[in-house]
């Protein structure tokens, strides 16, 4: 029985993303609105800083505080019997 529900949620995911993808029109992006004025595009090694090296830096900040500042783990961390 998991098997069926299973084919018939892929099913229905995969039917509704073809159906989305075909009744969606092209953002008609090719034409500027009046008063656009895109910047310079980003370079490469900008993209990656952006998107990931600072996403990483700001993880391993809040991580570092979160275990600096933990408070449990004052004393030893050996079992009490």
């Amino acid at each position: 029985m998991d098997k069926k529900n299973a084919l018939r949620a892929g099913a229905l995911a995969a039917g509704t993303t073809l159906m989305m993808l075909l009744m969606s029109s092209p953002a008609l992006a090719l034409s500027r609105d009046d008063g656009d004025d895109p910047g310079p595009g980003l370079s490469a090694w900008e993209t990656i800083g952006l998107y990931v090296l600072i996403p990483l830096g700001l993880f391993v900040v809040i991580a570092g505080l979160v275990m600096v500042l933990d408070k449990s783990r004052s004393g030893s961390c050996a079992p009490k019997s």
